[in-house]
Formats: structure tokens, C-alpha cells, sequence
């Protein structure tokens, strides 16, 4: 099994097969390419044309578009059954306790679907994304039959638990986006993901008041499944497999079954599973999440963010319902588009920002990690300031219904920028190497800390009113941004004490010398030991 995760071609490595010059003999066997045997072994750096970094752009966005209605599927069943927790305590006669009723579910299943994210990973760095993908969408959708046709509260229970920890979600979208685009070269692309990611639990919202005011709550899991054998089906015959380890073993077979003669394998073909590297690959997102001040700050911000989102879900009801504005649930789902519009905003307004950056590369100029947080000093400020609106508008008439939606808009655009401007640093300070357990933690608190405010948000509106629980959720939300500003500053002396971006950073250095060297026509006395040595 590969020790790596997420993993892109290093500069300084050749990216194609260029001549046949000694120079470029020695480099690659100095890489493992040509063993002492006589075995070629195929690899990324100069067998980059059988991988998807080779896909055309085209091709790349056609994928990441159905990896986006994976990603939305899934969001969308964490969301859409807060519709159903009031038809099933009432058929189930559950009560109103939030631990033990049907809100359990909709707590278990995003909690779960967080270690479930870490679970999947390194399955499908060692087995391929297209594989577990599939695999995942199957069994998510195998449980949506279990809840839909349940005869029991207990079963409704264990489709979810279950539902949650065989969604792939991020980790699996991620390593995808990962697979195709070079580290500079993927904010497009993750943004992209971000947003979709984001959406998912919105759609969710708006569907689900219409599901739960005219339609049976059975029809909450059908729909459910409708949508994810959809998406399944679409996955199966548009997605190719992109992991280029996986792609360059199959090649390696292929070659041999044409030609007898030939010696060829795949870079990990004669590698067998390893359980204890799989168990380090997926505990190191919670190691990273305790060691590294990056990854817990931020994660817990991108998760304070989120679990904002789902309080939103259910606070809509004290909001907007009897004593409020007196909304119907299709009424209440149809308010949740202020979030979505949202996160369009967030969308467009990054757009101008990483164009800016991409022309700053192209020119030369070397860009810090840190400036990957540039523009969320001032996006993030959104949610802080649409939580002190939605305090002071929320108490309901004579004040309009669209007051509050207003500053919805401001929350949900921070909350999609903090989403994606959190992973976008990560994979820039952590690199290829660490970047998937980095942002692993931040996709781990985004599900857990939701699942958690699930139990939380219901008591706290009961108890101290929509004004006071939302001023409550104000405070905190300036004390959970403080640390963008903190990291933005301070970032380089942070990263120089972790001891994953350190050696990160080295790396970047070493791979730099070796390109200025190559430039220079010494790629033949530059090499980048594999172990960590200097150059020599």
C-alpha cells in the first residue's frame, strides 16, 4: 500500500518522457523507475500522460461536476431528514427528548459521517476512487430502503447510523480533485467542490418543507434514494477511475497481456494492503487535529460555521413558525434560499481572487500559503456580522420576514468561504503529502460539530428565546474567527514549528533546486533522494 496521500508530481520531476539522453536514464532510475533487475516501473513523474493530470480540461470539469452531485447527494440526505423528525416522533411516538427521539438520527448520521469520510480514504488511495465511490453510493442508497420501508423506530435508526458511515464524502472528492490538478493549479477546482458541498445541505432544507407539508414522511427516504441512484448511475458511466497509481497498474497489465515479453509493473502492483499503514493514514486527520495549531483553529472554525447551518435548519421553525411569522414548511424550505444565494455570492466573489493569484504565479512571483487567507480577513467578518443582524431581527413582527434572510446571506457566504479558503491553505501549507489528513480534521469537525449542535439547538431556542440564543451564537462566532487574523500573520512561525510543514517546506525547496538546476542543463548532477537526503 502507498504511504502517501493525495499525491501530486513534485517539481523538478520530468512530466513526460523526453529523449533518451543518459541524464534523463539516470534520473529515472535514480527514481525507481528502471530496477537493478531490469523491471520497469511505471510512475507518475514520467508516465504522467497514462494519469488524469493528462485528462483535458474539458474532461477534468465534466468529472468534477458529477463528483459534485455525489457530494450534493450526500449532503442532501444529512439535511433533508430534519424534515422528517416531526412525522416520525409522531408515528413512532418518540417524545420530545432530543437525545433520545428521531433528531438522534439526523445527530448520529453527520457524526458518523464524519469518521466515515476517514474510514473511506485509504481504501480509495489503494483500490481507486471510481471502486469505493461506487461502492459507497450503493450501500448509502441499500440503507435509504431500510428507512423507507422501516416498521420501526430502530430501524429508521440504523439506516441512518449506518447511511452516514458508508457516505465517502470529502476525503474521496478531495483526493479526486487531488488526482487531476497540481497543488497551484486546483483553487478553481476545490472551490468548486466547496460550493457544491455547501449546497447539498441547503437543497436538502428547501426540498424538505415541501416533502414533510404534502407528502408522507416515507417519501423523505424514497427521495432520497431517487436522487442517489441518480446520482449513482450517472457516476458509473461519465467518472473513469483518476487515482494514478491505480490507472498505471491497470496500463502495466495491459502492456504484459499484449506483449509476453514484456517486464512492465505498476507502481504499487506488487504492494499489498497493509492494515497498519491504513490505520495511520486514518488516524493521522485526529492526530493533526490535536498537534497541529493550523488544522484544530481552523477546523474549528470551518466547523463552528457549519454546525451554524444546521442550528439554521431547525431555528427556522422558532424563527419563522407560530410565533414568529407563522411560515408552512414549504414556506420555512423556501426561506432557506437566502443561504443558497449565499453561497452562489461566495462563489463569484473568489473567482477575481484566485485569477489574481494564478497571474501572480505565471509571473514569477512566489506566493506564501498565507495569502491563500488574504481574502477571508474580510469574507469571514460576514458571519459575525449576520449573526448581530439576525439578533436583532429575529423577534418577528412588525419587523419584515426578509430582514432576517438578509443576513442569512452574509452567514452563508462566510460560511462557504471559510469552507473553502480553510482547505485551500491546508493544501498549500501541507502540500500533497499531508494535505488529505489536514483537511481529513476539517472535514471531521464540519460533520461532527453539526451533529452535535443537532442536540443542542432545540433545548437552547426553548431556553433563551430566538434574540438571546442567537446573540449567544454572535459571541461566539467573533471568537472562533480571531484565529484567520492570528494565522494570516503569524502563519510562517507556526509552520516552521510543525513538524509535517517543515518538511514540507523542505521539500518544496529541494524540488525547486532541482527545476532551477534542470533549467540550467544540470539535471543530470541533481538528485532528489527519495529519503529525504540533500542534493546532491
Amino acid at each position: 500500500m502507498e504511504n502517501t496521500e493525495m499525491k501530486a508530481p513534485q517539481v523538478g520531476q520530468p512530466r513526460s518522457d523526453r529523449g533518451s539522453d543518459s541524464s534523463a536514464n539516470a534520473l529515472r532510475r535514480k527514481e525507481g523507475v528502471v530496477a537493478d533487475d531490469g523491471t520497469i516501473r511505471l510512475s507518475e513523474g514520467t508516465n504522467l500522460a497514462d494519469t488524469a493530470y493528462h485528462f483535458s480540461t474539458w474532461r477534468k470539469w465534466q468529472i468534477l461536476t458529477v463528483v459534485a452531485l455525489c457530494q450534493t447527494s450526500m449532503n442532501y440526505n444529512a439535511a433533508v431528514y430534519s424534515n422528517a423528525i416531526g412525522p416520525l416522533n409522531e408515528h413512532y411516538n418518540l417524545g420530545t427528548n432530543h437525545i433520545t427521539n428521531a433528531r438522534a438520527g439526523l445527530a448520529w448520521f453527520l457524526i458518523l459521517y464524519g469518521i466515515g469520510c476517514e474510514l473511506w480514504a485509504p481504501y480509495s488511495e489503494d483500490c481507486g476512487r471510481w471502486p469505493i465511490m461506487q461502492l459507497s453510493l450503493g450501500t448509502v442508497n441499500l440503507w435509504q430502503i431500510l428507512a423507507g420501508a422501516s416498521t420501526s423506530w430502530s430501524m429508521v435508526l440504523a439506516a441512518r447510523l449506518l447511511g452516514g458511515l458508508c457516505s465517502a464524502g470529502g476525503s474521496v472528492t478531495l483526493g479526486m480533485v487531488a488526482d487531476m490538478f497540481d497543488p497551484e493549479e486546483q483553487q478553481y477546482a476545490v472551490l468548486w467542490a466547496s460550493l457544491w458541498s455547501c449546497l447539498g445541505s441547503v437543497i436538502g432544507g428547501i426540498c424538505g418543507g415541501s416533502i414533510e407539508q404534502y407528502l408522507n414522511w416515507r417519501w423523505n427516504f424514497w427521495i432520497q434514494l431517487i436522487l442517489g441512484v441518480t446520482v449513482q448511475t450517472i457516476h458509473f458511466f461519465f467518472v473513469p477511475e483518476t487515482r494514478s497509481t491505480v490507472m498505471l497498474n491497470k496500463k502495466a497489465k495491459k502492456m504484459r497481456k499484449a506483449d509476453a515479453t514484456c517486464t512492465v509493473r505498476g507502481p504499487t502492483e506488487d504492494e499489498k494492503f497493509k492494515w497498519s499503514e491504513a490505520a495511520a493514514l486514518m488516524g493521522r486527520p485526529y492526530k493533526m487535529l490535536v498537534t497541529e495549531p493550523i488544522v484544530l483553529f481552523l477546523s474549528l472554525l470551518s466547523g463552528f460555521s457549519d454546525a451554524l447551518i444546521f442550528s439554521f435548519l431547525e431555528s427556522y421553525g422558532y424563527v419563522f413558525g407560530p410565533g414568529g411569522w407563522n411560515f408552512t414548511p414549504s414556506q420555512l424550505g423556501f426561506a432557506l434560499f437566502a443561504l443558497f444565494i449565499g453561497y452562489w455570492l461566495a462563489w463569484v466573489i473568489y473567482l477575481p481572487v484566485i485569477r489574481r493569484d494564478t497571474q501572480k504565479r505565471k509571473a514569477g512571483k512566489e506566493l506564501s500559503p498565507e495569502s491563500r487567507l488574504w481574502f477571508l480577513q474580510y469574507v469571514a467578518l460576514g458571519l459575525a456580522v449576520g449573526l448581530l443582524g439576525s439578533a436583532l431581527t429575529v423577534r418577528g413582527p412588525p419587523l419584515p420576514w426578509i430582514a432576517p434572510l438578509i443576513f442569512a446571506v452574509l452567514i452563508s457566504c462566510a460560511n462557504m468561504a471559510i469552507y473553502y479558503a480553510t482547505i485551500d491553505y491546508m493544501v498549500a501549507a501541507y502540500g500533497g503529502k499531508y494535505s488529505a489528513s489536514a483537511t481529513g480534521g476539517n472535514g471531521f469537525s464540519r460533520d461532527v460539530l453539526a451533529g452535535i449542535c443537532s442536540f443542542y439547538t432545540g433545548p437552547m431556542y426553548h431556553k433563551l428565546g430566538n434574540e438571546n440564543a442567537t446573540w449567544l451564537l454572535f459571541g461566539l462566532s467573533v471568537l472562533v474567527i480571531l484565529p484567520i487574523y492570528w494565522i494570516y500573520r503569524e502563519g510562517p512561525k507556526i509552520r516552521a514549528k510543525s513538524k509535517y510543514a517543515r518538511e514540507v517546506e523542505n521539500d518544496r525547496q529541494k524540488n525547486k533546486e532541482i527545476g532551477l538546476a534542470q533549467q540550467h542543463g544540470h539535471a543530470s548532477l541533481v538528485h532528489a533522494d527519495v529519503d529525504g537526503a540533500a542534493p546532491v
